[in-house]
């Protein structure tokens, strides 16, 4: 005892704990109390990088008590023999069922000898032969006596394919061998089962009566099978049925009572139907019965015993009706459901544990795979693959999934089924359930049969936990990110023949789906998908479903030439097409964009980067209007050069109105908010504008004044549309030191030059800075003092002036000049008791100078949405007039908004809720009308039209009708006019 106590530190050292280890190993000649044997160093050092080194010693002193007289040759070639060595021990320390099947059968380790091992193409003769099967598949032995001799033949083989696997973790420089060489053994070892089974099932049956081909489905017919799988196989007979039926059940007995469980519940009507089919019976079912989910399996289908003749005929028949499933109506959502039922079975406690069913498992990656195997593998054969992993590096190559996606996505499924076949072999009982956190033990013996050590002070355990989370996580992810896709129910949804089509079928699908020019869209077509290169691959899986969506739109036919000259120009963006492929819901909504809108394909060339938004309504509407001055302001002072802080101003502000846009199109924003937000665009380019040419010219003179920009009509109002001008007034003040003449040529100067900046053409919507309504128009002065200002106001303003100052506010540039200057024109914009009598005439006099000089010539003045009558025009004059007569009395009247406006009026009691109802319904409605045909058209555009595409493109946007005759819309839109005309000429024109 003295010696064994002495000795266990030194035993330590290889991972063995205790007395009893190192009594074993003194029996097997591997220890003395000087620490290894001479001879077995090399097998203590082994046995310490042995999963579970106690349970290596364990079998190690099991094996020589079984076989001393073996023992001794046993001993030495583990000695010698670096093969036998990691894999004997490798073996010992993570299955006691293979051990238990080595010592109770002496001998059987030399099956583990380097030069014993045999090859995938030996594995059917091993067991025919061990079932005596003579030249025609026949076993000689009886049925209990081949069941006894196939069983120990099986795990005979199965010892060797484990020790192969294994093996390296003991001995380092062993081969280790990749996940798909040892599921491809683990398969060829089941068939060469279904093989022996299927002669054993043979002797005694009439033969010659029947033919019978097994069918292997699952994991058996995809090559992937695990150390313990159910092997699922289907049976499809000829001739005499019952004979043939005799013949699957006793092989199925045979196979499950000697080697792994067989199931057939996979066969049409589960187990409720027949076990053997004839051919045209399956042919009968798949075709009017099948569900989903049959399909599905039938991907793996794969003839592997039995009649090959027949076997292969069964493939004929149904490989055609597989690869036509994604046709079905509801296919995407049904395999969808059938993997929340799968998922929904798991215990709730073990969800994130089981690793075949639960969150981020194995089925996970299955499902999303199949799922898009059969939508793509319609056309595409190079998809018609039964590994998963193989299928899913398909997906990849061919550009169904990204390359890292699913380079990620096998990553994680190889390292879950690794885990998967060394839980399995420790009892070889087919179980899926990774140890629970608690489990230390089994967490440790786990991390270190799957070849993990300790890192960075975490143990093997530790380190697994971690790998095992991280990799659910990704799994949970990336399949979600697949099988969720959106595009795939819109593949899903184009017919399989359509995706065959030749150019003349084309054509006439085509123009069946609303395009107007089929030639023409199938040359855009022609000039996206031809190639072999992945880009033309990424567009053939798009075009089908976006041509679909396409004819949705409006303007199909636009809408594909935009989408032709989008690509083109984003062809060099690594990223465009793998976002339109990946992102939820963003080919979608592009569609209805370029469908819709000639203004946005040319902003989305010149701010690809909004694309990336479309998948996230949030991002896409709900940006903060600080964050864009603050954005604005930051990009602009990072240049040094005047031109180049412009052109990153106006890029910033190309971004936002795209942004806008598509949030607008797309029903994520409000009218108001689409209102608000365009002002802000324009408030935040002058903001930087001015402050960076301020600074430029101050550093060429000195600064000789403070500038104020004081935004006037609808940017005063924050009410801009897509084609507004900004009209503005610029004020000055002198610093300290200058005259008022040298503040007004500084000023003057930095105005000139922030307009004539802003307003240099460029293919982005022109930015026109407006000064038409600073004092005596465009022959006054472009920029002011303050004095300047009040001294005019005081003595020569018009009654135009106050109207137009109702909407002034300041936006830019010094804050406190901005106030001084609004104190100074409240006043005259909310004149003391009121405007007077002969101020209220000329302002109406005005308005009808307007209405019958201003509207343009042909136009509609009934569908002319700013100046025709109920209009834009209509409507502000009307609350302007009350603001003058009425703002002095009235304080919530000051406000530079018009629903605002209209609102406090009606509290005021100056509109009865009736008029105010029709002003602001009227205001709105013309409102997003001409920003709809602003961005229709691509350009400022006032007038609605009464006929044809835009018009429908303009109705689609209001979504006020869904019916493409627009007659509708055009006799609501003129109703809510007149509503309005009428109240204006009794409020405006009456007193």
């Amino acid at each position: 005892m003295a010696d064994s106590v002495r000795a266990t530190p030194s035993i330590a050292r290889f991972g063995l704990s205790g007395d009893r280890a190192a009594e074993y190993l003194r029996a097997a000649g591997w220890w003395s109390d000087a620490g290894p044997a001479s001879d077995h160093e090399s097998s203590m050092a082994g046995l310490s990088r042995s999963p579970d080194p106690d349970l290596a010693v364990l079998g190690i002193d099991r094996l020589r008590d079984s076989d001393e007289d073996g023992w001794s040759g046993l001993s030495r070639a583990v000695a010698t023999d670096r093969g036998l060595r990691g894999r004997l021990l490798s073996v010992l320390g993570t299955s006691t069922a293979l051990a238990d099947f080595v010592i109770s059968r002496p001998g059987e380790w030399r099956r583990l000898l380097t030069d014993r091992q045999h090859s995938v193409a030996d594995y059917s003769r091993v067991l025919l032969e061990a079932v005596e099967a003579d030249g025609d598949g026949v076993a000689g032995l009886t049925r209990a006596d081949a069941v006894r001799a196939l069983r120990a033949a099986y795990r005979g083989l199965l010892l060797e394919i484990a020790g192969d696997d294994l093996g390296h973790l003991v001995e380092r420089d062993l081969p280790e061998p990749s996940y798909a060489q040892t599921t491809a053994r683990l398969t060829a070892l089941a068939e060469a089962g279904l093989h022996a089974a299927l002669a054993v099932a043979a002797a005694g049956e009439a033969r010659d009566t029947c033919r019978l081909a097994v069918i292997a489905m699952g994991k058996c017919g995809g090559t992937e099978l695990n150390y313990v799988s159910d092997v699922d196989v289907l049976f499809v007979g000829d001739g005499d049925i019952d004979a043939a039926t005799r013949m699957a059940s006793t092989m199925m007995r045979v196979a499950t009572q000697a080697c792994f469980e067989v199931d057939a519940a996979l066969r049409p009507e589960g187990k409720a139907g027949p076990l053997v089919r004839t051919l045209d019976g399956h042919a009968a079912y798949y075709r009017r019965w099948a569900r989903t989910w049959e399909f599905q399996a039938l991907l793996k289908a794969r003839p592997v015993a039995g009649d090959a003749e027949l076997g292969e005929e069964y493939l004929d028949v149904v490989q055609p009706l597989v690869w036509s499933a994604a046709d079905r109506d509801k296919f995407v959502d049904d395999v969808r459901s059938m993997r929340r039922r799968v998922e929904d079975h798991v215990p709730a406690g073990l969800t994130d544990r089981d690793l075949k069913l639960g969150r981020g498992g194995l089925r996970d990656v299955e499902f999303a795979v199949q799922l898009l195997q059969l939508v793509h593998g319609r056309t595409d054969e190079a998809l018609r693959l039964r590994s998963t992993v193989d299928t899913l590096a398909a997906l990849g190559a061919g550009g169904y999934v990204g390359r890292a996606d699913a380079a990620e996505l096998g990553e994680s499924y190889r390292f879950l089924r690794l885990l998967e076949h060394r839980l399995q072999l420790r009892k070889l009982r087919r179980t899926h359930l990774f140890p629970a956190d608690a489990d230390t033990d089994d967490l440790r013996w786990l991390a270190r049969a799957v070849g993990i050590r300790p890192d960075r002070g975490r143990g093997e355990g530790q380190v697994l936990l971690e790998e095992y989370r991280r990799h659910g996580r990704r799994v949970r992810r990336l399949h979600e990110k697949l099988f969720y896709r959106p595009l795939l129910e819109a593949v899903a949804r184009v017919p399989g023949e359509t995706l065959r089509l030749s150019p003349k079928q084309a054509q006439v699908r085509l123009a069946a789906l609303g395009y107007a020019a089929p030639d023409g869209a199938l040359r855009h077509i022609e000039a996206l998908t031809t190639g072999v290169s992945r880009r033309a691959a990424i567009q053939g899986t798009l075009l089908p479903a976006l041509l679909e969506m396409l004819a949705e739109t409006p303007d199909p036919d636009g809408g594909l030439l935009a989408y032709r000259r989008v690509s083109e120009a984003l062809s060099g963006i690594d990223w465009y097409l793998r976002v339109l492929r990946d992102e939820a819901a963003v080919v979608e909504r592009l569609a209805v964009l370029l469908g819709t809108s000639k203004l946005v394909p040319d902003l989305i060339m010149r701010a690809p980067e909004v694309l990336r938004q479309l998948g996230d309504p949030e991002k896409l509407a709900g940006r903060d209007p600080a964050d864009v001055v603050t954005s604005m302001r930051q990009a602009v002072n990072r240049q040094a050069y005047l031109g180049n802080a412009v052109a990153a101003a106006r890029s910033l502000r190309r971004h936002e109105l795209l942004r806008l846009a598509a949030a607008d199109l797309l029903g994520f924003l409000d009218l108001l908010s689409v209102c608000r937000g365009l002002s802000n665009v324009w408030v935040a380019v002058l903001q930087a504008t001015l402050a960076v040419v301020d600074r430029a010219e101050s550093a060429a003179s000195g600064r000789k004044a403070t500038i104020s920009v004081i935004g006037m009509g609808r940017l005063g109002g924050a009410e801009l549309g897509y084609g507004s001008d900004a009209d503005v007034l610029f004020v000055c003040e002198p610093t300290d030191g200058s005259s008022d003449s040298e503040a007004v040529r500084y000023a003057g100067r930095v105005a000139q030059t922030v307009r004539k900046l802003l307003g240099a053409p460029s293919q982005d919507p022109p930015l026109h800075v407006d000064v038409d309504l600073r004092p005596e128009g465009r022959q006054g002065a472009i920029v002011r003092t303050l004095d300047s200002y009040r001294a005019y106001y005081g003595q020569w303003a018009e009654v135009w002036e106050a109207q137009a100052l109702l909407r002034a506010r300041p936006i830019a540039g010094d804050e406190s000049l901005g106030a001084r200057f609004i104190e100074l024109v409240d006043p005259l914009r909310y004149p003391e008791g009121g405007l007077e009598a002969d101020r209220v005439r000329e302002i109406r006099r005005i308005k009808a100078r307007v209405d019958t000089e201003r509207l343009p010539r042909g136009a509609d003045p009934a569908l002319h949405t700013k100046l025709g009558r109920g209009g834009l025009a209509d409507i502000e004059w009307t609350l302007q007039l009350l603001q003058l007569r009425h703002g002095s009395a009235v304080p919530a009247l000051r406000t530079t908004s018009t629903i605002d406006g209209l609102g406090a009026a009606e509290a005021a009691g100056l509109l009865d809720d009736v008029d105010a109802t029709a002003l602001r319904e009227a205001w709105l409605l013309a409102t997003r009308t001409r920003n709809a045909l602003t961005v229709v058209r691509g350009k400022v555009a006032d007038q609605l039209p009464t006929s044809g595409r835009e018009l429908a493109a303009v109705a689609g946007v209001l979504r006020s009708t869904t019916d493409p005759d627009t007659g509708e819309f055009l006799d609501s839109y003129r109703r809510t006019m007149r509503r309005a005309r009428a109240v204006v000429e009794r409020l405006f024109y009456e007193d």
